[in-house]
């Protein structure tokens, strides 16, 4: 079943060039944007704000000068940017818990807003005691179930994971030149930089009914490791959780089950603020949202450890993800040309919020492209 997240709705003026303010800044559009506050998003005559390149300038600006001590308080998850209720940018703190105490009222003049989302923790190599989601077993016979063992090619989207690994999501089928792979997080592929390129990745995962060597689909080819604070709060910044497998076409198909959104387009597109998405995953299937924050610095909770992430996505709902989806591909949502264009790469969540990495970090590092429509 789809659920969709409810957040205020965001419309874009034409396209602009991209202002570069820093590296960090540049993977994100900044172009004039028309925001609809939240109250009745739907009222044709509800007042629209518009802000400009230089609000995000300053809010990003404001976040990267603070975020070494707003990251220091005890009890802050991170930080992102986000729209306030004025409809600008301004730098939002995301919290473990209510009431923490010692968070400033304002950041040099900015407005400061906090959220409590909970703590963030992989999403993917889920506890062996969950066959599913609220410990369901796999339909018998829903051709669709995600966490099932599929036809070959299979599709993206579905359960998977490297031989030591429970189940992680298959992202997309990417290609570098004639060379195929898969695509996924290091925590689903690489199992948190343990595996050793070789080691074969399976469709199912094992906690799904996966057995190694029959159901595999493809071996370790490479992957980003992940860097862990060590001791925190020294935290190292990390950019992308990603890992791929070599596979082929016979193995790997490139659309979702006929329940998700279809076939990946290969062009992608960058997050904005407000922007809807979609995504398909092994244990939440096809489900929608929103980004509600841009330029997140997250520490995120794995089985050994915690390590920080920084310029990820910020997707409202908690109803977006769940344990197991990590290495799902975020798309864009709504129809036509613009729909479905890659966007991130799931790999975290808390109670109320879903974490992503920038899918165009995720496809330089590996020099591939998505292999979709």
């Amino acid at each position: 079943m789809t659920r969709t997240a409810r957040t205020p709705e965001v419309t874009h003026m034409p396209d602009k060039p991209f202002i570069r303010l820093t590296a960090l800044a540049a993977a994100v559009a900044l172009d004039i944007v028309l925001f609809r506050p939240a109250g009745d998003p739907a009222s044709d005559a509800a007042e629209l704000f518009v802000f400009a390149p230089g609000d995000f300038a300053a809010a990003i600006a404001v976040q990267e000068r603070h975020n070494q001590d707003l990251l220091g308080i005890p009890g802050v998850a991170g930080t992102a940017v986000a729209i306030g209720p004025d409809g600008r940018p301004v730098v939002k703190v995301l919290l473990v818990h209510g009431g923490v105490p010692g968070l400033p009222a304002t950041l040099d003049g900015h407005a400061l807003l906090t959220e409590v989302t909970g703590e963030f923790h992989a999403l993917g190599d889920i506890d062996r005691t969950a066959t599913a989601a609220g410990g369901r077993p796999v339909a018998a016979g829903d051709e669709t179930d995600p966490r099932r063992s599929f036809p070959r090619p299979v599709p993206i989207g579905v359960s998977t994971g490297q031989v030591d690994v429970t189940a992680g999501t298959i992202a997309a089928r990417v290609v570098s030149g004639d060379d195929v792979f898969a695509l996924s997080n290091n925590h689903v592929y690489a199992n948190r930089n343990a595996a050793k390129p070789g080691d074969h990745v399976l469709q199912p995962g094992t906690v799904d009914g996966g057995v190694n060597p029959d159901d595999a689909i493809g071996a370790l080819h490479d992957f980003e490791p992940i860097r862990f604070c060590s001791p925190f709060p020294t935290c190292p910044e990390n950019r992308i959780d990603a890992a791929i497998a070599a596979t082929t076409t016979d193995q790997l198909g490139n659309s979702t089950p006929a329940n998700g959104y279809g076939t990946p387009r290969s062009n992608t597109a960058a997050a904005r603020l407000g922007m809807q998405v979609q995504k398909y995953g092994r244990t939440t299937g096809h489900t929608t949202g929103r980004i509600s924050g841009i330029n997140a610095t997250i520490n995120v909770g794995f089985r050994d450890g915690t390590a920080r992430f920084a310029g990820q996505i910020v997707v409202a709902d908690g109803g977006f993800s769940g344990p197991g989806d990590s290495g799902s591909l975020i798309v864009s949502g709504g129809s036509g040309p613009m729909a479905r264009r890659p966007v991130g790469l799931l790999f975290a969540g808390s109670r109320t919020s879903t974490l992503a990495n920038p899918i165009d970090p995720v496809l330089r590092r590996f020099d591939v492209t998505i292999d979709g429509g």
